[in-house]
């Protein structure tokens, strides 16, 4: 009997071999954008490692919408080739592949972690930061962003919509809208950072408005067949913040709206934020929403155990699995996963005559 983490799962049209995925990580690595060497080696390796999904990291949709100016783009026409490079070796391997959409709001124009922190002047390459509300991250080392206007707001969506429009050129099983980790559209969701009076601001059905407004604008470009997923912050591990219970209430707003599957994460929207973390510290979220709303969740933060995450799966806490920190230490974390519940595995054909005993050729997988 198949161990229920290496179950197939199907969204849409869409069949991912295994409920294993590799979450949205940022590399820093990009010039204007652009996907380079390292993002194929990254991410390709993963999809050599047996994930049945990798999602690519937080991928702007507007220049002024990175973290920082070494962030993947998705603004421009462009970009696509490269990322068009990356989707044909992950199909290759056999994996599926989705792009995160981001804008970073008022976490923008900071320094990459490779560098000096802090703010990143415009004459020193960064950008005047928008957000929700003129209220800055953190005083110190982020910059008081501008308050989004409505022409601002309604290029916000527009740029979500081109965005997801040049995913599917690039070839993409799905996308993923990011609203959580203290982001524009997480910053929307959160009155700790929204202090709008006008249509996007007061009450919960304000406060979800952008984020309902952008998956609808994705969802005009981005075809039936193809899943679509949105990555929440569950809750804002702060006082006066996005509960876990508004996150219950919004998922089946997501889901009126087109979107197949919720990311459950958590936290990033204020530096006072108090987390309680603990190997699977947020698996309960994918689990309430799940069981509350019926609709399909991921489940991420400190999963490193196979047994754990097969367990998660298979008692119907979440559909899948998403790894971080553990997938950065060891690519091929699916296969030794494999391997530790007694399944049989598929191994790059180049890598057999190191393969377990038993262990077969993987397949390139077929586009839906």
């Amino acid at each position: 009997m198949t161990a229920p983490l290496f179950s197939p799962f199907r969204l849409r049209s869409v069949e991912f071999p295994n409920r294993i995925g590799v979450s949205p990580m940022c590399q820093y690595s990009s010039q204007d954008g652009f996907a380079g060497e390292w993002h194929l080696v990254h991410l390709g390796s993963r999809a050599q490692g047996g994930a049945g999904l990798v999602i690519v990291e937080a991928t702007a949709v507007l220049p002024e919408g990175r973290i920082s100016p070494s962030d993947l783009g998705i603004w421009k026409d462009d970009h696509i080739p490269s990322l068009r490079r990356i989707v044909e070796f992950v199909h290759s391997q056999g994996s599926r592949i989705g792009l995160q959409l981001a804008h970073a709001g008022r976490k923008a124009s900071t320094a990459s972690p490779f560098a000096r922190q802090g703010l990143v002047l415009p004459a020193d390459g960064g950008w005047q930061p928008v957000a929700p509300s003129a209220i800055a991250f953190a005083p110190d080392d982020y910059a008081v962003p501008a308050a989004l206007d409505g022409p601002g707001v309604t290029a916000v969506v527009e740029a979500f919509r081109s965005a997801a429009r040049r995913a599917l050129e690039a070839g993409f099983d799905f996308v993923e809208v990011h609203a959580a980790h203290g982001y524009l559209l997480h910053e929307f969701l959160s009155p700790l950072a929204n202090h709008r009076s006008d249509a996007y601001g007061g009450s919960f059905h304000n406060r979800i408005r952008l984020l309902l407004e952008v998956v609808e604008a994705a969802r005009q470009v981005w075809p039936e067949r193809l899943p679509l997923f949105v990555r929440i912050s569950a809750t804002d591990w702060a006082e006066g913040g996005w509960t876990a219970d508004e996150s219950v209430e919004l998922a089946p707003h997501l889901r009126d709206h087109g979107v197949d599957l919720v990311d459950c994460s958590s936290g990033g929207l204020v530096p006072h934020q108090k987390i309680p973390v603990a190997p699977g510290y947020q698996v309960g979220f994918a689990s309430r929403i799940r069981r509350e709303t019926g609709i399909p969740t991921a489940a991420v933060g400190l999963l490193t155990d196979p047994i754990q995450a097969n367990t998660i799966v298979g008692s119907g806490e979440a559909d899948l699995v998403l790894l971080a920190r553990a997938e950065l230490r060891d690519p091929y974390w699916p296969l030794h996963a494999a391997l530790a519940l007694g399944e049989s595995v598929s191994w790059p054909r180049q890598y057999l005559r190191a393969a377990p005993e038993g262990s077969t050729a993987r397949p390139a997988l077929e586009r839906p």
